[in-house]
């Protein structure tokens, strides 16, 4: 299976998959295919909870489909608490989630950093900065130095994950990718992505503090999403147009610009539909 090219899939199962008649974990990989999908995002958020002979029985039915998986650590995570025994058990949950995505056949895990609380960005960073060192160190000793550690960009004004603090925590290690939602970087700048320029803009900055391949094989999540003053308030579909950042312009950069980034869908329950539209928006733009 050829990991990097461009990819297209969901964040969990939309609204579709009960509707089609599917009802397990194993139907995903023949779901997601069925779509027209090659990438999905196991979701862990309340606790890593798939076993690892279900997990590699996935793998083998996704295999033949070309179906990239990635997993999405629990929501628990904090890497920047004050408290250091939250900090060590988010390497725990790290390394469990670790332990899954390798089950899958995957590499990526996907992580929220955690929240400021009390403490100023500048400590709440430099916590997270310390314990993602730690992070990298646990995977290694417990033989997951392949895998690759994805934090988030998030959508309250409240939480650790602006931009340039996703690129600070890549900045621990070479390995470390960002998950660049642009939902979440419209909200938390209460509707900063407005056009392509906007997007550019982000891409560029990314390509300046990275420069090597983890700005062309980045990860993406996209939703269009409802904010207030303090940022994400929830999340729509495609079809919620009062709602943005739009992904056409999007989707004709990264076809303009030749990147490889796996894109996963997280609209409210139909992710899949919406992930199809924006495969179709980025074949279009780049004449495929």
């Amino acid at each position: 299976m050829s990991q990097w090219k461009i990819r297209f899939g969901t964040a969990g199962t939309g609204d579709s998959f009960a509707a089609q008649g599917y009802k397990t974990s194993l139907d995903v990989p023949e779901y997601t295919a069925k779509m027209g999908l090659n990438a999905f995002e196991y979701q862990c958020g309340r606790g890593v909870r798939l076993g690892l002979d279900k997990a590699q029985k996935m793998a083998a039915l996704a295999a033949p489909k070309d179906i990239l998986f990635s997993v999405h650590a629990p929501y628990y995570i904090s890497m920047s608490s004050m408290e250091e025994d939250k900090r060590l058990n988010s390497i725990q949950y790290l390394l469990q989630s670790a332990a899954v995505c390798r089950a899958l056949g995957g590499r990526r895990i996907i992580f929220h950093s955690g929240s400021c609380g009390k403490q100023s960005r500048e400590a709440a960073l430099e916590k997270a900065l310390d314990t993602m060192r730690r992070a990298v160190e646990a995977l290694d000793e417990a033989g997951f130095e392949d895998m690759t550690l994805c934090p988030e960009t998030m959508g309250k004004v409240g939480q650790l994950g602006t931009l340039e603090e996703v690129l600070a925590l890549c900045a621990v290690d070479r390995r470390i990718t960002p998950c660049i939602d642009f939902g979440h970087l419209n909200a938390r700048t209460l509707g900063g992505i407005r056009s392509k320029a906007d997007y550019a803009a982000i891409l560029d900055r990314m390509e300046e503090a990275l420069g090597d391949r983890r700005a062309q094989q980045f990860h993406v999540h996209f939703s269009r999403i409802e904010f207030s003053k303090g940022g994400e308030k929830r999340h729509w579909t495609f079809a919620d147009t009062q709602f943005g950042p739009e992904p056409q312009p999007l989707m004709e950069l990264l076809a303009e610009r030749g990147l490889e980034p796996v894109v996963i869908c997280e609209s409210a329950g139909t992710q899949a539909e919406d992930a199809c539209a924006m495969e179709r928006m980025y074949r279009g733009a780049s004449k495929i």
